[in-house]
């Protein structure tokens, strides 16, 4: 079996390496705070100390880390200690530019692009979809890695520098968070206006403007649970590299205040919750 080195192992990382232990891969695993990778030997994984020892001789290496300073410092180290032949998979949410840093510390490894559009749930569930690029040469040696964790995988292109799946990432993240910030203003308009969120949710359910994510993030506001599925840190950061990529091609006025409202958000004290958290960048300071 394909031996993997998989970095990174928060909320997304966890749950993908338990599918991959699941699907018979053997996998090493490494995260910066120890204390989140340790869980996952009773699950059958190696646990690492560094990058290094986690990719010595993989055939794959996979990367899900948080931001691109923290995927490009690590997959230097791992690289150095990857065997001819293995791949890189980049399945964290880094951006262009991100990308652009990780192909130039590749050094001659193949790289794949291949970022993920799912938080923690369907991340357990093996029910993510893997939006890939790369060489035709490797895709059979890691489509069975992409079937362990996914429900389905997009091929986009053959050249990973040219990022076709993070492209795609990034347009499916700007209506994630547009979205998501929609039910967080609409229910603190409720709220405001003394209607109660639930006759809100219920007055769309199975209408055209409904959707599951109204539903879901909208009863988690109602119950006060901002346990992290999508982390509202990570939301923000992603907001930054969707502003990053647009640049001055095109003027995205809703995502420029979906930025803003993570930025209230975040001051606000609600980074380490889940994004839906950002409801509260309604309120009056």
């Amino acid at each position: 079996m394909t031996t993997v080195a998989f970095l990174g192992t928060g909320t997304m990382g966890a749950p993908m390496v338990r599918n991959l232990l699941a699907a018979g891969f053997p996998v090493r695993v490494w995260n910066r705070t120890p204390a989140k990778a340790a869980p996952l030997s009773a699950d059958g994984a190696t646990v690492a100390e560094t990058p290094a020892e986690a990719a010595r001789g993989a055939d794959v290496l996979i990367t899900m880390l948080l931001d691109a300073a923290a995927t490009v410092e690590a997959g230097r180290a791992a690289v150095a200690e990857l065997p001819p032949g293995a791949v890189w998979v980049q399945m964290g949410t880094i951006g262009l530019a991100g990308l652009s840093q990780v192909s130039a510390v590749a050094d001659g490894v193949t790289l794949v692009d291949a970022p993920v559009v799912g938080t923690k749930l369907p991340a357990e569930q093996g029910e993510l979809v893997v939006l890939a690029a790369g060489p035709a040469a490797v895709r059979d040696r890691v489509q069975p890695l992409f079937d362990a964790v996914g429900q389905r995988t997009r091929w986009l292109g053959e050249d990973a520098e040219q990022a076709a799946g993070t492209r795609v990432k990034l347009v499916v993240n700007n209506w994630i968070l547009t979205l998501t910030n929609a039910v967080g203003e609409s229910m603190a308009l409720a709220a405001a206006l003394g209607v109660d969120g639930a006759d809100f949710l219920s007055t769309i359910r199975g209408t055209a403007t409904d959707s599951a994510y109204a539903q879901i993030k909208g009863a988690a506001i109602l119950a006060g649970d901002f346990t992290p599925s999508f982390g509202l840190r990570g939301a923000a950061k992603d907001a930054e590299l969707i502003a990053e990529a647009a640049g001055d091609s095109v003027r995205l006025d809703l995502a420029e205040a979906v930025r803003e409202r993570f930025r209230r958000a975040l001051a606000a004290g609600h980074g380490d919750e889940d994004m839906v958290a950002v409801f509260f960048a309604s309120q009056q300071s």
